[in-house]
């Protein structure tokens, strides 16, 4: 299934007030739920698998940044852009990206990503949620949604939005009981206009999160999931959902150069400080890993994009990708120790 390429839209999504969802059985609880101390899952229950890759990712940062590549399935094959990397390096990213999209592949994401961690390397899935009265794909994404209409219960939109949610729920239900800790990447991109879930504002956006992180770990049990938070390039203060439901925050720019980001570094760390690891959860050229090291922009992995963003000539020709792939700095899938095990 192809769907259109990602286009960042440089504008912030509308705010609109929401006074009455505290009311609603699907607000946010009203009892203070405990924040995490630094260096510990959201979720006290978490996986042997979960707590083990976060212990390493909280080892790293800092000092090493993760090489990682986002997957297409329509170019051949969902491993294009992994032969091109290993055709060009000789190496393989220690983080690949998967997305739910696709209904019919969805079972294939977790064949793919099973085997990305069977074989030492560490997952990530996003989710491209098209409009739940609509139906899935990239192009139904970016169709609004009264997602506050969805969290009022007995609405058309609350049965939709749950729908969908719960069947989601059931594929990573299915990695937890292979044991595969899973970066989630849900609703990213919220602070941007272009997907239903930025259009809502930030304090509807905030119960949508909420909403979420208590049904698949209070409801579903899943205890798998390491919890990414991915603003655009203009993370906002108010659309933080809380410590207590998210891992790991980050962003995300296409810009035109391989400059470190380091501005945009700053403003997500100016949102959490030290607690919780930075991440560059989408980009196009990769960053120069000496530049990265000298501003201290110190992203726990980079993203590149798929198709054209790795594979065009252009945006990450081949001798950089190698140069890259070769750098102290950056972490690939050979240089990743066995996160089973890891720190037990």
């Amino acid at each position: 299934m192809r769907f259109p390429t990602k286009r960042h839209i440089l504008a912030s999504g509308a705010a609109s007030a929401l006074g009455a969802l505290a009311a609603t059985s699907l607000a946010p609880a009203a009892h203070a739920t405990p924040v995490p101390g630094k260096g510990r899952l959201s979720h006290p229950k978490a996986s042997a698998q979960a707590r083990s890759l976060y212990r390493y990712l909280n080892d790293i940062w800092g000092h090493r940044t993760l090489t990682g590549q986002q997957e297409s399935i329509w170019h051949g094959g969902p491993r294009y852009e992994l032969d091109y990397i290993r055709q060009v390096s000789g190496k393989q990213p220690a983080v690949l990206g998967l997305d739910y999209i696709d209904p019919a592949d969805r079972a294939g994401v977790n064949r793919r990503a099973q085997a990305w961690y069977d074989g030492g390397g560490i997952a990530t899935i996003c989710w491209h949620w098209g409009n739940p009265l609509v139906g899935p794909g990239y192009a139904n994404s970016k169709i609004h949604f009264d997602a506050a209409a969805a969290l009022k219960p007995g609405t058309p939109e609350n049965a939709a939005l749950l729908r969908d949610m719960d069947e989601i729920a059931g594929f990573l239900g299915e990695l937890r009981d292979r044991q595969v800790p899973v970066l989630w990447r849900p609703f990213h991109e919220f602070t941007g206009d272009w997907f239903w879930w930025g259009q809502c504002g930030p304090e509807t956006f905030k119960a949508l999160w909420t909403l979420m992180y208590d049904r698949y770990t209070q409801r579903f049990g899943l205890d798998n999931l390491i919890w990414v938070l991915g603003y655009t390039k203009d993370p906002d203060p108010a659309w933080f959902p809380g410590r207590e439901r998210i891992d790991i925050i980050g962003a995300d720019n296409y810009v035109q150069d391989r400059g470190p980001m380091d501005d945009m570094y700053a403003r997500v760390r100016a949102i959490t400080g030290d607690e919780v690891p930075i991440a560059l959860h989408e980009c196009g050229p990769i960053p120069d890993p000496e530049q990265v090291t000298r501003t201290r922009a110190n992203w726990l992995y980079f993203l590149v994009w798929h198709s054209e963003f790795i594979h065009d000539g252009k945006t990450n020709p081949a001798d950089w990708i190698r140069t890259v792939y070769d750098a102290p700095r950056y972490v690939t899938l050979d240089q990743v120790p066995d996160l089973r095990r890891y720190g037990v």
